[in-house]
């Protein structure tokens, strides 16, 4: 009998690759879907945020000139509240309407926050400040800050006092007025000093030094002089090495 050939065996047909292709295809598009809702979901956020901060945002309306009650409705329609910072008398606005505001009008402010008003006086004369013990000099600034003016200066010369200090005022503090009448103390009758040199100092500054000794000093007038900053003494009079006193006027001129 002849010999059985021996059967060669067939490979086993392989696994096909369409599963795995199509299971890659889908956590392809599982990683694409998460993507793109975070995107969404991280576009949404700040987009809220942004409409959230600005609903939280109003513009200051303009309440200049306005009454106390409509200036305080007008804010509270946007959610701010009013805050009075001063009052001060003003012939030109009625009593109890704002003459500022801060913030200006337009300006961005988040809710619930305050603006300051300064509110008039209406035509009422101001209330007057302390100014005696003080340098004649110092009560005219304080005077002229809080609008009063000086109806007048009388003189006194006593050793009591310093020289060139309030001793009196007229009507006394705290009471309303437009003007004062100061009572100035300019030292002992009969002392007298030598006009110190002033010429090429700074005329701001040396009126300053004479008006607290006591001195009056007027700056007269200013004049045209080449290679001289402004402000500098040209001329004075007395001049110097004479004789002055208490009371005494003490003329300047300086450059231009």
């Amino acid at each position: 009998m002849p010999a059985e050939r021996p059967q060669r065996r067939r490979p086993a047909p392989s696994a096909s690759p369409r599963p795995l292709r199509r299971r890659a295809w889908s956590v392809g598009r599982l990683l694409l879907l998460a993507a793109g809702l975070s995107i969404t979901f991280v576009a949404f956020f700040f987009t809220a945020m942004r409409v959230t901060n600005r609903a939280r945002e109003v513009k200051v309306p303009d309440i200049r000139g306005q009454a106390l009650d409509e200036a305080k409705s007008a804010l509270s329609n946007v959610g701010l509240a009013l805050r009075i910072d001063q009052r001060r008398a003003d012939p030109k606005v009625a009593l109890d309407h704002v003459l500022s505001q801060e913030p200006e009008p337009g300006t961005v402010l988040r809710r619930q926050r305050a603006v300051r008003v300064r509110v008039s006086d209406g035509q009422r004369d101001p209330v007057v400040p302390v100014v005696v013990g003080q340098a004649e000099r110092t009560a005219e600034i304080v005077l002229g800050q809080d609008q009063v003016g000086i109806a007048g200066r009388d003189e006194i010369y006593s050793a009591t006092y310093p020289t060139g200090t309030v001793v009196a005022q007229d009507p006394p503090a705290k009471n309303r007025a437009a003007n004062v009448t100061l009572l100035v103390n300019r030292g002992e009758r009969g002392v007298s000093f030598v006009m110190p040199d002033a010429i090429g100092a700074l005329g701001v500054r040396v009126q300053d030094i004479l008006r607290r000794r006591g001195f009056r000093v007027t700056i007269a007038a200013e004049v045209p002089y080449p290679n001289l900053p402004p402000g500098v003494v040209v001329r004075q009079t007395p001049q110097a090495g004479f004789q002055i006193g208490y009371g005494d006027a003490i003329v300047f001129e300086v450059s231009r």
